[in-house]
């Protein structure tokens, strides 16, 4: 008799632990799919950038951002943070009064946004020939690059990440 109950229970135990493995395995290969389809977001230390001088708009600098190698993050499309110098009127303020389409960066993809030194009409303003420069949410971290000429800074703005340098014309007024 006894082993007429025996084999029952062992093959319900036997069920038991099949199923627990095969759920295990289900689960892990689930969270390993999402975790490699996820990208994250950008810090400033996963992007190399480069300063250009463009002469529309009255002349403004153009921030190249690229992903390093191996590197795939995304920037939100706000706009950096960016200061010409370490006091709060040096500081970039907003060019765009929306958020942008977030930009996925890697590989040869770059991000754009432009850089207006001056948005008064006057003579007025302090020489730099340095950008300090991170992505928003990541201000401990930030890289200083130097400036294609030397920029006269009253009131700065900074438009959003684009994909498209044409959308990052920082327009004042």
């Amino acid at each position: 008799m006894r082993s007429r109950f025996a084999a029952p229970s062992a093959r319900l135990a036997l069920a038991a632990v099949a199923a627990v493995a095969v759920t295990a395995t289900a689960t892990a290969t689930a969270t390993a799919d999402s975790r490699s389809s996820t990208v994250r977001a950008c810090v400033t230390k996963d992007l190399t950038y480069k300063v250009s001088l463009k002469t529309q708009a009255g002349g403004y600098f153009l921030v190249t951002a690229k992903a390093k190698s191996g590197v795939t993050c995304y920037l939100e499309g706000v706009f950096p943070s960016a200061s010409f110098g370490s006091s709060a009127d040096t500081e970039v303020s907003p060019a765009e009064h929306a958020v942008s389409e977030r930009v996925t960066l890697s590989g040869s993809t770059a991000a754009y946004a432009g850089i207006n030194p001056k948005t008064t009409n006057d003579d007025h303003g302090r020489q730099f020939d340095f950008l300090h420069l991170s992505i928003a949410g990541d201000e401990t971290n930030v890289v200083t690059l130097a400036l294609p000429e030397t920029a006269t800074v009253d009131r700065p703005i900074a438009t959003n990440w684009h994909t498209d340098p044409a959308d990052a014309v920082p327009f004042s007024g």
